[in-house]
């Protein structure tokens, strides 16, 4: 088949000055091109598809509620989709976080959910408290103040004068401890410096903590310690301060259990989410708010923020499908089950030279490559070795979603798989001999 190519392409690419192969269609976990060229999908895009490729009743779910209607606004109406969506949901959500606010996309869920703190504060006369807690290796989004929420000094280098960048705890990432600790005589050191940071800024300053029950592209699927949250949740209440659970990557069953969270036992007091929300086929981002915050919300009567696209009925339409979708065929167990199958799969991967760690938790695991094994030293983030694996897998018919920094947040290679949940062990057995084959033409 002879390559398809536009005559001249006027769309402003991420990825500048490189040709992009267009996309014609998919089915489950794989993907073809227009040139016919066959791509198993192992990380779901960006670790968005959780359901599936060419699901079809997602699209006929949207092309119903687009004819009847598209678009209306959030203060002017509500919609039988958002309406029935959220009263569903909220079976799964953590704690009583029960509340929905439908957004666009993952930064705008957190950073609703910053605005939605500080409001909380303000209905309980503590205008004082406007700072939020972030972890040394995170991320939360790319807006400019989430992009300061997030321990990402890569991503925001270009940005920094302009970032108002928030006070920092260790995250809790044991293969490469920020406190050059050792879990578990360390006594999860991480979790108890949360205390430090709110004594040196001053507990009556903090609105909030917001954390990702497993750490994601920032790290590469690295899991806390198990005490991890409920440490965190206990500091917060002794001081007043809200638990933002970033679930936009970890939520809607891609760790295995519906949020992230569950693994931990607490119960947050807002949840963010995004990304599997609507298994890829619309933007979106959701927030979901506590009782106990929507009840001091409604005393003030008021929330001073708002999107155009907020509480869209054919975003709400796309989400319920997908509801649907992980409850009826069980893919959140699924997940949870083809995750360890992943896991036991990639274990040989640590043979290879440079390979430090293979982790991850349900469909959301890692590889992360270092220059030497016995000390954990990174490669310098100049060698890009994590981008290496990524472009050659892809030239060897396999997406990953490779990443920078996860070592001190310059340094450091990873590289996430996260296929949808529908994947079959046969293409979990190739993903990882995809993976194996490419380490290994690159030497790593």
């Amino acid at each position: 088949m002879a390559p398809f190519r536009y005559p001249e392409s006027f769309v402003f690419h991420r990825p500048l000055g490189r040709e992009m192969r267009a996309i014609d269609h998919g089915a489950g976990a794989l993907l073809w091109d227009r040139e016919g060229r066959r791509y198993l999908d192992g990380s779901g895009g960006a670790i968005v598809v959780n359901v599936g490729h060419g699901r079809g009743e997602i699209a006929s779910a949207m092309a119903l509620q687009a004819g009847r209607a598209a678009y209306v606004h959030g203060t002017h109406f509500t919609s039988d989709a958002i309406e029935e969506y959220a009263a569903r949901l909220a079976t799964h959500t953590p704690g009583d976080c029960n509340r929905l606010y439908l957004v666009s996309g993952g930064s705008e869920a957190n950073e609703t959910a910053i605005k939605l703190a500080r409001a909380y504060h303000l209905a309980n006369g503590q205008p004082s408290r406007h700072k939020v807690i972030r972890r040394s290796i995170s991320y939360h989004g790319n807006t400019l103040t989430t992009l300061g929420l997030s321990g990402r000094p890569n991503l925001q280098a270009p940005y920094k004068p302009m970032l108002h960048l928030a006070p920092e705890a260790p995250a809790p990432f044991c293969y490469h401890c920020p406190l050059g600790k050792s879990y578990p005589s360390c006594e999860v050191a991480c979790a108890s410096e949360i205390e430090a940071v709110i004594a040196r800024e001053g507990k009556d300053s903090i609105s909030a903590l917001i954390a990702e029950p497993v750490l994601g592209a920032s790290a590469g699927a690295a899991s806390p310690p198990d005490e991890y949250a409920r440490m965190a949740r206990e500091t917060c209440d002794r001081h007043g301060i809200l638990y933002i659970d970033d679930e936009v990557m970890t939520g809607f069953g891609r760790t295995g259990k519906w949020f992230g969270i569950e693994w931990g036992g607490v119960r947050p007091d807002i949840v963010t989410s995004g990304k599997g929300m609507s298994g890829g086929y619309m933007p979106v981002g959701g927030v979901l708010a506590s009782e106990r915050i929507l009840a001091t919300l409604a005393r003030s009567g008021s929330f001073v923020h708002g999107f155009t696209f907020s509480h869209n009925p054919v975003t709400a339409a796309a989400c319920l499908k997908t509801l649907e979708i992980l409850e009826s065929e069980n893919l959140v167990e699924r997940s949870r089950l083809m995750g360890e199958k992943l896991l036991q799969y990639m274990q040989p991967l640590r043979d290879h030279p440079h390979v430090g760690d293979v982790r991850g938790r349900g469909l959301m695991t890692a590889i992360e490559l270092v220059a030497d094994k016995a000390t954990r030293r990174p490669f310098p983030r100049s060698d890009r070795k994590a981008e290496a694996i990524g472009a050659k897998c892809f030239v060897n018919g396999l997406i990953s979603y490779p990443g920078g920094g996860c070592a001190d947040g310059v340094n450091g290679d990873n590289v996430m798989i996260a296929p949808p949940f529908v994947v079959t062990d046969a293409e979990l057995r190739e993903i990882v001999e995809i993976l194996d084959r490419s380490l290994g033409e690159l030497g790593l």
